[in-house]
């Protein structure tokens, strides 16, 4: 029980406390905190434009922030999820192009398929990197993200480029058929509950199917593991490719959602937020939604204090940044036994105000 409210209270305290350090940080700037935390608020949840706004940021943080729970279920440490994310919007794009796709919804299953194993792919490799040629998860997953960025780059400034598209290189678009529509005409696409049932699909396989147990396993108690005779590596592997699956998938969205071709906007750091939700969400699956929502609208509410405040759009990244520090910070507190620590804190206190009562003064309180 102790243990469940430490997962709830301590993430929460981290982003109050990180709400403050950020109000200090605009108040050494000339700005009121105060000010700053309603526009937050506002440019998130304040009305429905700010929901959609909102709810379209939060549908590749879902699937970005599955890339780094998945693997850490199986005690990895992954960061690639931006890599993984701007080829799997690649493969979707160039797959649109090259085969000839039925505009329909299989045409659109078939780009998000393409997307999510390419992602699979690319993140795998880092799986497989740790565990047959003994290299770190963490420094090899984000070097592969600079790889895949590049690589990005190149295609589609080079053989992918659109020959129409002159300020922004960009692939062909997608055709309209293959393209994923709004929800009830909205903004907020289908993306949204793809992501939703992505985080409640891989919390049930972790929680009910025996393969999510035996990654479980691994990630708890790798001797355990052995023990028992569990493909360690093979599980590892898979965790891995699931991961870097739902990372390329909320690629793929974005290219048949939002952007409808694969361009630099592709590059707009949902990978590197996806570490943080995952970390607040204490690498829960089902945890993952709230947390995506909230720290979409934390990204949505920058453009509105840069026009009410005249502070930079990306500002909200410093905000990011200091939650993400006192979240990795909170882990320290969570074994902590508060009753023994002010305890002692009593204990060693008490002595020291003792002495510096001074004992004339202690007299003539006795003294009637």
């Amino acid at each position: 029980m102790r243990n469940s409210l430490a997962s709830i209270f301590l993430p929460i305290a981290a982003i109050a406390a990180a709400l403050l350090l950020f109000g200090v940080f605009v108040w050494f700037a000339g700005v009121n905190p105060v000010e700053v935390w309603l526009l937050l608020f506002k440019g998130a949840f304040g009305d429905w434009y700010s929901w959609q706004n909102t709810l379209q940021r939060a549908a590749p943080l879902m699937l970005t922030a599955l890339c780094v729970a998945i693997p850490a279920r199986a005690g990895l440490v992954v960061i690639g999820a931006e890599g993984a994310l701007v080829l799997g919007g690649l493969a979707a794009a160039a797959l649109a192009h090259a085969v000839p796709l039925p505009a329909s919804s299989v045409g659109t299953v078939m780009v998000c398929l393409a997307g999510a194993l390419a992602g699979a792919v690319w993140i795998a490799l880092a799986g497989w990197l740790r565990q047959y040629r003994g290299i770190n998860e963490t420094i090899s997953s984000l070097l592969l993200a600079y790889v895949a960025i590049g690589l990005f780059k190149h295609l589609v400034e080079g053989p992918l480029r659109d020959p129409a598209s002159l300020n922004k290189p960009s692939t062909f678009s997608l055709a309209e058929g293959l393209r994923i529509s709004g929800i009830a005409g909205s903004d907020v696409h289908w993306g949204l509950v793809l992501g939703v049932l992505v985080c409640l699909v891989a919390g049930l396989w972790l929680r009910i199917t025996p393969s999510g147990f035996a990654v479980r396993v691994v990630g708890g108690n790798p001797r355990a593991a052995q023990l028992v005779g569990l493909p360690a590596s093979r599980l590892i592997v898979l965790a891995c490719a699931l991961g870097g699956a739902c990372a390329g998938l909320a690629g793929a969205v974005e290219v048949a959602a939002v952007h409808y071709s694969a361009n630099a906007s592709l590059i707009a750091g949902y990978g590197y937020a996806g570490i943080l939700v995952s970390f607040i969400a204490r690498h829960q699956p089902v945890a993952v939604i709230p947390v995506a929502i909230v720290f979409g609208g934390f990204g949505a509410a920058g453009s509105l204090l840069q026009r009410r405040l005249g502070l930079p759009d990306a500002s909200v990244l410093l905000l990011q940044g200091i939650a993400f520090v006192l979240i990795l910070a909170s882990e320290a507190l969570r074994d902590t036994d508060w009753k023994a620590l002010w305890a002692r804190v009593v204990r060693v206190a008490g002595p020291r105000i003792a002495v510096a009562v001074p004992p004339r003064a202690q007299a003539n309180e006795i003294t009637p």
